[in-house]
């Protein structure tokens, strides 16, 4: 591993930028070419749903980087590697396949696509746990969460002007390119040998039977289940609500990104001093109020500089809620399994996405955008009953390596 923890920062905040470009089309225009396609939101949401599986059986592929040394190269870089190579791929062959005449095959290739994505995301989240102490989980978080949403913004600037004034194949091509940008990072990393008591150990699956555990999975599955579900319907609200147009689109989500990176500062922030339930029930509050705000504010002549302001403040809100809830997790995390367990941690928050993709299309072509934003903000109080057993853990047990198998 890079000793100087610039270097090492970097690392982390690359690769989830390149993550971050290929996300920042799915929220940005993804719903907005589909639509222009002749689909529906409800295809949309099927789409999303679909493509989404492979994060959630990611599991398998955190377990392979923690027990096997691929090719002498280590636990994680290698299989970093491939993911990015899968990725680059896949977006090149996108220009080939019409979504319309063949919806099934873009699902099966978008569905590749997110396979080579979560390769080297839960590798990557593998080597940060084997990397970071508790007391700087938040921060690596903020770096990873930042890094994510500032790749979200350089992608969602560039492919919409590239859509609206060049052609949907150049935002393909574009997003090819900017999966290049970490390899150097990836190259040069060397991977530490691992100490004994991080070794693969079958018997710290036994985390899983402890309810605390269980409950963290949970509580990550509600809160990407709103996140998620409602972001991908903003720009879709604000085309119907405002008109904006492809540019717009993109301008505006690259304005919502830069409210990730506050809010990614801010989660960090929020959790110093492992302060979890607290920074959890703020993070909750923000999200509720600012949900609250789009369905509410934002109608028909609204002024378009106001409705930006509130998608920011959303913005903000949605990055404080990923970086508190990895971080959170994080402290659940068993160090032998890290990828592994970490996978299945995640496995919820996709499982959360997943329905929240499939219900926001759905709800939203059934009841409109409004009222689903204001359902999304109410769904948000299921996540306290699983607080008081969260909380209680985290008070017996100051670090996850505590935990009992």
């Amino acid at each position: 591993m890079y000793p100087n923890k610039l270097t090492r920062n970097l690392l982390f905040a690359s690769l989830y930028f390149t993550q971050g470009t290929i996300l920042g089309y799915f929220a940005s225009l993804n719903a907005l070419y589909l639509i222009s396609r002749g689909l529906t939101m409800t295809d949309v949401g099927v789409f999303g749903a679909i493509a989404l599986i492979p994060f959630i059986i990611k599991i398998f592929l955190g377990m392979l980087s923690d027990r096997v040394n691929l090719f002498g190269r280590g636990h994680r870089a290698p299989y970093i590697l491939i993911g990015l190579a899968v990725q680059l791929a896949c977006l090149l062959a996108v220009p080939a396949i019409n979504p319309k005449t063949n919806y099934w095959g873009f699902v099966a290739l978008a569905f590749l696509l997110q396979l080579g994505m979560a390769l080297y995301d839960t590798c990557t989240d593998g080597l940060a746990l084997d990397t970071t102490p508790p007391a700087e989980q938040g921060n690596i978080q903020g770096f990873m969460v930042g890094g994510r949403a500032i790749g979200t913004i350089v992608a969602a600037s560039a492919v919409g002007l590239l859509a609206e004034k060049v052609s949907w194949d150049s935002v393909f091509w574009v997003l090819a390119v900017l999966t290049l940008l970490p390899l150097p990072l990836v190259f040069g990393l060397k991977e530490n040998e691992r100490p004994a008591e991080k070794r693969f150990d079958w018997k710290a699956f036994g985390a899983f039977k402890q309810w605390p555990v269980i409950a963290v999975g949970l509580v990550g599955l509600i809160i990407f289940m709103v996140i998620v579900g409602a972001n991908q319907l903003i720009n879709p609200f604000l085309e119907e609500a405002l008109g904006i147009s492809l540019s717009q689109a993109g301008y505006i989500t690259s304005l919502w990104g830069i409210g990730v990176v506050a809010g990614s500062i801010v989660g960090a922030w929020l959790k110093s001093n492992d302060k979890d339930i607290r920074a959890t029930l703020t993070m909750l509050g923000m999200v509720a109020v600012a949900l609250l705000a789009i369905a509410l504010l934002i109608k028909p002549g609204l002024a378009l500089p106001l409705a930006i302001a509130i998608v920011i403040i959303y913005g903000i809100a949605y990055g404080a809620a990923q970086t508190i809830t990895f971080a959170l997790c994080m402290r659940f995390v068993d160090p032998r399994i890290a990828a592994s367990m970490f996978a299945i941690l995640m496995a919820f928050t996709n499982v959360g996405q997943g329905i929240g993709l499939g219900l926001g299309g759905a709800a939203a072509d059934a009841i409109g955008f409004n009222l689903t934003f204001v359902a999304f903000a109410v769904l948000l109080a299921l996540v306290l009953p699983f607080l008081p057993s969260l909380a209680q853990r985290l008070n017996a047990k100051s670090s996850p390596d505590a935990m009992p198998e």
